[in-house]
């Protein structure tokens, strides 16, 4: 039977379930993990996660990562949208911090879309960031192929929306361009993606991403998802070891059934006191690039 994330400790509480008691044998210099260097390919050396009440809001960056925690950056694309109402929700009860990468002319495409991006504003627990002003029209492979109108709609997004940070995600792809990761999954969209970063802008992919099924709802559940961190966590899989930048839509929460597995997978999260939430703000060496 495959091994877990769950099974690396002598006393680590699995989400939804009893304490197991797992004997781990390992060498002195083996428990010294590396903290934000890129992944590489090796397996994570064994460490003794302990239980402690959950810090559910962003930390200060000047304070030093917990080696007993993981650290999750929910971020959310495309808004405001069909369900950025079901997300403030959620994330006002729960009480966690986000991020939410805003598309430009959503805010104009409609009343409740405005009122929605205002109410995104006010929150404190929301850090909005750039996702582009026309998400590319979904014409990804068009877009790519001239950087400088990239360049462009990036900033159309920041001047229209006056954003108070240079945190992008770029449409449609998985990109990342900070200090010390440079990943690009499309290798046609390269040469753009390396323009933007000239031009200031901190690129952003992810390690996890929620998608949806044929009817734009969320595919598989709380549950799945949950073993699918364990399993990234474990294998050592994320960008940066022990955070892990969780991706899904705000259009994907329109229904009741995505809606609340979403509230079960937070909560979970939330209730097993191994995992921090943070924004995209305070993820490692994220802001080295703008010093």
């Amino acid at each position: 039977m495959k091994k877990t994330f769950a099974e690396k400790s002598n006393h680590l509480v699995f989400l939804g379930t009893t304490a197991l008691i797992v004997t781990a044998v390992f060498f002195l210099n083996s428990c010294n993990k590396k903290s934000d260097e890129p992944v590489t390919n090796s397996k994570k050396d064994l460490e003794t996660v302990v239980s402690r009440p959950a810090k559910v809001i962003s930390t200060k960056p000047d304070v030093p990562d917990d080696p007993n925690k993981r650290y999750i950056y929910l971020t959310f694309d495309d808004g405001p949208n069909k369900g950025t109402e079901n997300l403030l929700k959620i994330i006002n009860k729960y009480q966690i911090p986000i991020t939410s990468f805003i598309v430009g002319k959503h805010a104009y495409d409609s009343k409740t879309q405005a009122k929605n991006l205002k109410e995104l504003e006010k929150q404190e627990l929301v850090e909005l960031a750039n996702h582009s002003y026309s998400h590319a029209e979904n014409r990804y492979s068009e877009f790519y192929k001239n950087p400088e109108k990239v360049i462009h709609d990036f900033d159309r997004a920041k001047d229209s929306l006056k954003f108070k940070n240079k945190y992008a995600r770029t449409p449609g792809r998985n990109i990342w361009r900070t200090s010390n990761i440079n990943n690009t999954d499309i290798k046609t969209s390269k040469i753009a993606a390396d323009k933007l970063q000239r031009a200031g802008y901190v690129l952003v992919g992810w390690d996890l991403e929620w998608k949806p099924d044929s009817t734009m709802k969320l595919k598989g559940s709380h549950k799945d998802m949950t073993k699918r961190i364990d399993s990234i966590f474990f294998n050592d899989l994320e960008k940066t070891s022990r955070h892990l930048v969780f991706l899904t839509h705000d259009q994907y929460l329109q229904d009741d059934d995505s809606v609340r597995e979403l509230d079960l997978f937070i909560s979970g999260l939330q209730n097993s006191n191994r995992f921090e939430f943070r924004k995209i703000s305070d993820y490692p060496k994220i802001n080295d690039i703008l010093k």
